[in-house]
């Protein structure tokens, strides 16, 4: 199957005058133009094209590679807006379409903006959208806490700034845990901190210490931070007062408490556990 919008293998099935025609093992065809035409061929070669619609809305192949494909999120400059949209420099001949039904704001020419990349079912062609929130789920997370993630900033808040995790989630990094510039668009790699009710994801920037902890000491934070960073326990207290909190043995709990100790999440009183807020 010619997939529209991603990258193809396809064979090369023959010369003719206006470019090579391209084939898949379902007997598919795609016209490449003769100005991306390797300059030495042999047919069935194997290439590596991308495919969709020309501006006569026919199906091309080409060996040009977008700032964008299909399921994917990128900034994008605005070249153009017309009395149906705008549209989008992504690198190619054909420049990528933004209905303003798919606007968040109206887009202006020269402007930069974060787009997801789809294929509009009653056109078959290649579409931008700037809500990209509506293309991101939380209802089924495929994250865990202290995680390592890819990240492109997606908007600020008045928390802080919205991102997007690994091209499927949206999350959040607080203004505290914001330690140098961001700007809509960014790419960067980032830690899941915490993961809250109705999965809302809270995200840091910088190495925090949850990685490579026992799991022990991972669900005795986990826990502390549900409590609003406070536990009225400590490793004085008795072992049934630690199982009807924490669920666990007092041994258990004493390591994991040591461990989190150790590398300063948390801080011991005498009427319980705080965690240490970086």
């Amino acid at each position: 199957m010619i997939r529209i919008g991603e990258i193809n293998s396809l064979r090369i099935l023959r010369d003719t005058d206006p470019g090579l025609f391209l084939g898949d093992e379902e007997d598919n065809e795609v016209l490449l133009p003769n100005r991306y035409v390797p300059n030495t061929f042999e047919i069935d070669d194997i290439l590596d094209v991308f495919v969709y619609l020309d501006n006569e809305e026919r199906l091309v192949a080409v060996t040009d590679t977008p700032y964008i494909k299909k399921g994917e999120f990128a900034l994008l400059r605005c070249n153009a807006v017309n009395e149906f949209g705008a549209f989008l420099d992504w690198g190619m001949v054909k420049e990528l379409f933004c209905p303003f039904r798919e606007q968040a704001f109206k887009m202006k020419k020269g402007g930069w903006y974060l787009v997801y990349c789809y294929v509009d079912e009653t056109s078959e062609r290649l579409v931008a959208s700037s809500k990209t929130n509506r293309f991101l789920d939380n209802k089924e997370l495929t994250v865990a806490p202290f995680e390592e993630v890819d990240l492109i900033v997606s908007h600020p808040s008045d928390l802080g700034m919205n991102v997007i995790i690994n091209k499927r989630h949206l999350g959040l990094i607080f203004k505290d845990d914001i330690f140098k510039d961001l700007s809509i668009g960014d790419k960067l790699k980032g830690i899941v901190k915490k993961i809250r009710p109705n999965n809302k994801i809270d995200i840091s920037l910088s190495q925090i210490g949850y990685r490579n902890i026992e799991p022990s000491a991972q669900t005795l934070l986990e826990l502390i931070n549900d409590n609003n960073g406070f536990l009225d326990i400590t490793d004085k207290s008795s072992p049934e007062s630690i199982k009807a909190v924490a669920q666990m043995s007092k041994k258990s709990f004493k390591k994991a408490l040591g461990t989190l100790y150790r590398k300063r999440l948390v801080r011991l009183e005498p009427d319980g556990i705080y965690v240490i807020n970086k």
